[in-house]
């Protein structure tokens, strides 16, 4: 088991325990980084993401922290994506995929990242309705489906900015739907054989404890500050990212 991944898998999973953000968009780039080919890494992130957030719920739940009636809508949206996003992986050459599927991750990091630092500037004439939700559900649920990165950063800074839903509750929400959105992207790759699951167990090891250990801290932390510490993050992958994939094009 190599120490590494562990460690890896229990500083992504401290982050998702206290902010709700921060797993497939650290986690998909670290692996690349680390030499894992692209559509195996999205694979094996869908599935570490899945364990993870099985715990985040659980320890949320207890809290009182998860609004169900909202997961449950942008999961009804993300559906259809996720039938579309399969149909499109299946058919695609693995070479293409493998090729742009780093580009498009990067722009999303970079993208997704500006704008939860920008944040707090940023008010959108929008009243509030159910129909935003199912169509957020759906936007997100074809990225994931194709990068495993979005479910937590683009749902966590639309409810705070959009909806003005309690912060708090926003961690638990995000998580209650990345799970049910990350188990069914993972059937789409773990069809086509693009799943490390020794990698993936290696990963799990470590997260667990840093769950919940991220939990257990959510109330005693400033967390928005931590959160831009973690877009600060994203953001610098994103670019080197792209950086990388344009040099090599």
């Amino acid at each position: 088991m190599n120490p590494a991944f562990v460690g890896l898998g229990f500083v992504v999973g401290f982050l998702i325990g206290l902010t709700g953000v921060g797993g497939g968009s650290l986690m998909t780039p670290s692996l690349i980084f680390l030499g894992v080919e692209p559509l195996t890494a999205v694979g094996t992130d869908l599935l570490y993401a899945t364990v993870t957030r099985v715990f985040g719920v659980l320890f949320h739940g207890k809290k009182g922290h998860v609004r169900k009636d909202i997961a449950f809508r942008l999961l009804a949206g993300s559906v259809p994506a996720v039938l579309i996003g399969g149909y499109a992986v299946r058919h695609i050459p693995k070479d293409v995929l493998n090729q742009y599927l780093t580009l498009v991750l990067g722009v999303i990091l970079v993208v997704t990242a500006v704008l939860s630092l920008l944040k707090g500037e940023i008010r959108l004439p929008l009243r509030p309705r159910w129909a935003y939700v199912y169509l957020l559900g759906f936007i997100v649920g074809l990225t994931v489906q194709f990068t495993s990165v979005g479910a937590g950063v683009i749902i966590s800074f639309t409810l705070m900015n959009v909806a003005r839903i309690n912060p708090r509750e926003v961690v638990g929400t995000t998580i209650l739907y990345g799970l049910a959105l990350s188990a069914m992207s993972f059937l789409s790759y773990a069809s086509m054989g693009s799943v490390d699951y020794i990698l993936a167990g290696t990963l799990i090891a470590g997260t667990i404890p840093g769950v919940y250990l991220g939990t257990a801290v959510n109330a005693k932390v400033d967390k928005e500050r931590l959160k831009r510490v973690i877009n600060v993050i994203i953001l610098l992958i994103g670019i080197v990212i792209l950086m990388k994939r344009l040099g090599a094009g």
